[in-house]
């Protein structure tokens, strides 16, 4: 019998730190890497839980503070908890507000014991401590969960991105220290900006914690591309091979390929659903603008190669037209094939490292989509106000 939190190691990349497993829940296992489509609010904007099941996603992610603001965790908790409030069976991951440290920091007040926040929806005072952050998650009924954190400003000093990791170390502590269910995990989640020698200390000082996974954050907020993948490798190698890492934020195909390389098992990011709504699908062959004049009268579905419900049905020159008259279907569908487009990355590079293949499988995507987009500020794990990009 398989424990509730086990995490197996299926395979690993002997060219890099990238590697292939399996995270057992209470509400399922998922294959890793995996990439987790963003509801922040218990919703995939436009998408039903079926329709985000056929995309092939396996866990969602939600974001605490939105949701203890409106509906509260008391009417979430009431209603049967956050898998039976969104119809959503499999495994969920709730964020706990702190990427909302850096993402409104207009908004917030940090002090020894946690963060106050003025409310953007009705301008009262939000206040998170550690302990509340572990009380409203418990209420919401998520399978993983984060412990606040404070996630910092990027270009920061030595000296206060020190002082955040040391802040982020004692909120984990007493994190810990509140839990009360034995159904959820809690993943600590190592800081350190672009100091690799912070994103060590942090990480040796978590791994004591002997938690069932952990996350790296505070990456993919603009700093240089190759000093946030020195950062997240530093994190990744002092971080136990048997747990699931969970790097938080980062969503371009590139980044995702990248962070796998680098360690990850577990990303998000808001970044394919938000550019459905911008009108801009994922293709194997680059990112399509629908706007563009060029697609009017073109038949061809986004990608051939894609399996989802709007490439099967409709073609470029359909979804031009819904972007050009503003119908909301436009988004949804591009939304469908978004998520479904990263969710067969997924599986692609599972089946690469599982193959023995995975180095010359990445090469050959990224040179297909020719991407130029790569770590920077422009996905996150909170699709609204607060969120990154």
């Amino acid at each position: 019998m398989v424990a509730p939190f086990a995490f197996e190691l299926l395979a690993e990349d002997p060219a890099s730190a990238a590697r292939a497993g399996r995270f057992h829940t209470p509400h399922g296992s998922f294959e890793t890497p995996v990439f987790m489509p963003v509801g922040t609010r218990g919703a995939m904007k436009g998408v039903t839980a079926a329709e985000l099941r056929e995309t092939g996603a396996e866990i969602v992610l939600a974001n605490a503070y939105h949701l203890m603001q409106r509906p509260g965790e008391e009417v979430v908790e009431a209603l049967g908890g956050l898998h039976r409030f969104m119809g959503w069976a499999g495994p969920l991951l709730t964020d706990s507000g702190g990427f909302q440290v850096w993402s409104l920091a207009h908004r917030a007040r940090l002090d020894p014991e946690g963060v106050t926040f003025r409310s953007e929806v009705d301008g009262a005072e939000v206040r998170l401590t550690p302990e509340r952050a572990v009380e409203v998650q418990e209420r919401l009924g998520a399978d993983v969960v984060m412990p606040l954190d404070h996630c910092i400003q990027y270009p920061a000093s030595r000296e206060d991105v020190a002082r955040a990791v040391e802040t982020t170390v004692g909120w984990a502590r007493r994190s810990v220290a509140a839990r009360r269910r034995a159904d959820q995990a809690l993943f600590p989640i190592v800081q350190g900006g672009v100091f690799t020698d912070l994103r060590v200390a942090c990480a040796q000082a978590l791994v004591e914690l002997g938690a069932p996974g952990y996350a790296v954050g505070g990456v993919s907020v603009g700093e240089p591309r190759e000093e946030g993948l020195a950062a997240l490798s530093a994190a990744n190698a002092e971080l136990p091979r048997d747990r699931p890492r969970y790097v938080m934020g980062v969503g371009t195909p590139r980044d995702f390929l990248d962070a796998v390389a680098a360690g990850a098992d577990m990303m998000d990011c808001v970044l394919p659903t938000r550019n459905a709504r911008h009108h801009a699908a994922l293709t194997r062959e680059g990112t399509l603008r629908l706007r563009n004049a060029q697609w009017a009268r073109d038949p061809r579905p986004l990608d051939a190669e894609c399996r989802c419900f709007t490439c099967r049905t409709h073609s470029r020159g359909y979804l031009r037209h819904l972007a050009t008259v503003g119908e909301f279907l436009g988004p949804a569908l591009l939304t469908i094939h978004n998520l479904t487009f990263m969710m067969d990355l997924c599986r692609e590079a599972r089946a690469a490292l599982r193959e023995g293949r995975f180095g010359a499988f990445r090469a050959a995507t990224l040179t297909r989509l020719g991407e130029a987009e790569h770590f920077g500020p422009r996905g996150g794990n909170a699709d609204g106000p607060g969120d990154r990009g």
